[in-house]
């Protein structure tokens, strides 16, 4: 397979075919108010620094909080949350699911961004009163998974 046509991702997954993937996802507060100056910032921070390290994900911002899934070789997804839990954006962050794959679901993106609206229908008709900080790691999972496919507003970062 020609590795120079791969994504950054893969090539990394391919270099070191033994390494351990995971997939990690934490929920935050923000700190102080939640502005498009802030999650761009947290964005442009991903795309300059995860195709480097082979991280894919998705961000969801909205309602004050924050919910990432982080894809990638173990040792560097973990390195990336620990730097979050300092980050000084961030406050309250909670480990809610972490589990070793072998493919990732978020790999077309260094970082793609769900803002979640207390408006949204998707959200007031199934989880009106939806938390990440009292819902499982399963459950928070799968309403990314569902934000995704209905479409809700993405924007898809590229190296």
């Amino acid at each position: 397979m020609d590795t120079k046509r791969q994504p950054p991702q893969d090539r990394l997954m391919n270099a070191n075919h033994h390494s351990i993937q995971v997939r990690l996802l934490y929920v935050s507060h923000a700190v102080g108010p939640q502005t498009t100056t802030m999650t761009t910032s947290i964005l442009l921070q991903a795309q300059a620094h995860n195709p480097s390290q082979g991280i894919t994900g998705v961000l969801c911002q909205g309602q004050g909080f924050f919910f990432q899934v982080l894809e990638g070789e173990r040792s560097r997804v973990n390195t990336l949350y620990r730097r979050i839990c300092a980050d000084k954006r961030h406050q309250d962050v909670v480990l809610l699911h972490y589990e070793e794959i072998k493919a990732r679901q978020f790999g077309q993106w260094s970082m793609a961004l769900v803002r979640l609206s207390v408006d949204d229908p998707k959200v007031k008709m199934q989880d009106p009163d939806f938390d990440p900080y009292s819902a499982s790691g399963t459950q928070v999972m799968q309403q990314v998974r569902d934000l995704l496919a209905v479409g809700q507003e993405i924007r898809i970062t590229t190296p």
